[in-house]
């Protein structure tokens, strides 16, 4: 047996091989890719758009910045990025083909294909060489890393000296009997709206329990630090049920 299986982390709730999870949330996102649009939506009642909103806003892109979105999945932030930066490019990288092709049926991708590209990669091993990128965007993809501080030490490697790194993820709500309320919904409803939906309630269970696995704030925050990047800071949104986090490599 090897060394790295005698490894062991979390998948949602349960104990597994480091080897094994990336296999493992493989699965979750092929089962689930051709419904991701429409359940996302429906769990968050439309606010993961305003999200991903806020992250524009603040992240601001400029024209002919280079973006490199991680676990980017359907497109859904490269869409608004390149939205905001006339001459911008964007690279939506993905471990999940399902979830890229998915991506490619959308309007907006037909529309910009001429500033996008689908790569399939794995953030803890990227396929592009150093000071690439000007922007590393994650959204609610960090969480599914089998080893965060790989898939940081990654962004930091990718992006050009200036670049920006931000992070949007389900957080922690700095309030227990709010945090209890959510977590009774989420717990509760999620995971029959799943077997619902996309007739996959497994998949929807593990990702209710991986937001519950995935690190507050502040400790983020200083995974981020520990990385490299300076200027971390971040922003809760909807009262910390997701956090955005940004960082600079200087």
């Amino acid at each position: 047996m090897s060394a790295d299986h005698n490894k062991t982390t979390h998948f949602g709730f349960k104990t597994v091989a480091e080897d094994e999870k990336a296999g493992m949330v493989h699965g979750v996102f092929s089962r689930v890719a051709s419904k991701y649009d429409i359940m996302n939506d429906l769990m968050s009642m439309g606010i993961h758009r305003v999200w991903k909103d806020a992250m524009m806003d603040w992240l601001a892109p400029r024209p002919g910045q280079k973006l490199l979105d991680v676990a980017g999945g359907t497109g859904d932030v490269s869409f608004r990025f390149l939205g905001r930066a006339p001459g911008a490019h964007a690279t939506v990288c993905d471990m999940t083909e399902s979830m890229l092709v998915e991506g490619r049926k959308r309007a907006e991708a037909e529309d910009m294909a001429d500033r996008l590209d689908w790569v399939v990669g794995d953030a803890m091993a990227l396929p592009f060489a150093d000071n690439t990128f000007d922007v590393y965007t994650i959204s609610f993809g960090i969480r599914n890393v089998t080893r965060i501080p790989d898939a940081l030490s990654e962004a930091y490697r990718v992006l050009r000296p200036g670049g920006r790194l931000m992070v949007l993820e389900f957080s922690q709500i700095p309030n227990d009997m709010m945090q209890a309320v959510y977590d009774a919904y989420s717990f509760n409803v999620i995971p029959v709206m799943g077997q619902i939906v996309a007739n996959d309630r497994d998949s929807y269970q593990y990702l209710v329990e991986s937001i519950r696995k995935f690190p507050n704030q502040e400790i983020f925050a200083s995974m981020i630090r520990e990385a490299g990047f300076e200027n971390v800071k971040y922003r809760n949104l909807s009262m910390g049920i997701a956090a955005l986090h940004s960082g600079w490599k200087i």
